[in-house]
């Protein structure tokens, strides 16, 4: 549903994004994270057709990225995202129904069952008195009024408490199930080992693991197996109760102590595997990566010195309805 190619990004001589390339298939939860300054938002702004690329390919849904057409395909919520706070969630989402010209009776029953699969209760509410959680709520049932095969969220849960964090984590989860296709960002690395099915890591502009979190921790992790015995081998050490344990790094050490102990009379009792989180990847591969300078020369000889940032937030409506 996503395809994405040499896609980069500069500005004047700072380079944003630089040749990103990768695919999001359909039905699919796809993450990217990276510090802040990564590429991310820029990233996500361009296959929103927010911002232009200064090279490279964006397709989303079929559509190139900057085709007017692909924002009717497309639900896309901001890091930032202001709502018209004098409104009701019920009467701004109908609001938004309109600009997508969908029907009033399709509008109606679609309002409502997000907002009861959000369990946002209070939907005559004024906006402006709600809480943070319940803003960030009636944002993503705005990115569902078009009823739209690809998903675009940056930081969908920035600066929510834990219940809501985990309430709108599991409604992302339901949306896969629904064969939407989701693209996030997200600094908490524990919300992206816990949904997607594979992720992007980029640091300073730049791609620099991809795949799934297990492929990931294969390729840049190391694994301990802590193997437990009922015997005492060469270079063990006591556990708690009668066991002995020892640490190694591959399945075949794993398989040669179970040959050891078997062979002095007793066998391995447990085995228990310390894998790095997705969290301490993260660091080990962004604080060692070395991307050279983030320059338009460095990486764009021919990008425009003209080229400045784009502010495409001006207005909600310009943003978030159909071009």
């Amino acid at each position: 549903m996503i395809r994405v190619s040499g896609l980069r990004k500069t500005y004047g001589d700072f380079a944003a994004v630089v040749d990103s390339s990768f695919s999001v298939e359909a039905g699919e939860i796809f993450g990217i994270v990276g510090p802040n300054g990564a590429g991310k938002t820029t990233t996500l702004k361009m296959l929103s057709g927010l911002i232009e690329p200064t090279a490279g390919t964006a397709e989303v849904a079929g559509f190139d990225a900057a085709d007017p057409a692909m924002r009717h395909r497309l639900g896309f919520l901001p890091e930032e995202s202001p709502l018209y706070e004098d409104m009701t969630p019920r009467s701004y989402l109908t609001f938004f129904a309109d600009l997508y010209d969908v029907p009033r009776s399709t509008a109606d029953e679609r309002i409502a069952e997000t907002l009861d699969r959000l369990e946002l209760e209070y939907r005559d509410r004024r906006i402006g008195d709600m809480s943070k959680g319940m803003k960030r709520k009636v944002a993503i049932a705005r990115s569902l009024i078009n009823d739209p095969d690809v998903l675009i969220y940056d930081e969908p849960a920035s600066g929510l408490d834990p219940l809501t964090t985990n309430s709108v984590l599991e409604f992302t989860r339901e949306l896969r199930a629904d064969d939407k296709t989701v693209l996030f960002s997200a600094h908490n690395l524990y919300h992206v080992e816990s949904v997607c099915d594979r992720v992007i890591i980029m640091n300073e502009g730049r791609i620099i693991a991809r795949g799934s979190v297990e492929e990931i921790r294969e390729a840049y992790g190391e694994t301990t197996y802590h193997v437990f015995t009922d015997v005492d081998l060469p270079e063990s050490e006591p556990a708690d109760g009668d066991r002995h344990r020892m640490e190694v790094d591959t399945m075949d050490a794993v398989e040669d102590l179970q040959d050891a102990a078997a062979a002095a009379g007793g066998r391995v009792v447990d085995i228990r595997t310390d894998e790095p989180s997705l969290e301490e990847l993260f660091l080990d591969l962004t604080g060692r990566q070395m991307a050279g300078p983030r320059t338009a020369a460095a990486t764009d000889p021919e990008a425009s010195a003209g080229d400045s940032p784009s502010t495409p937030d001006d207005t909600e409506a310009a943003t978030e309805g159909p071009r």
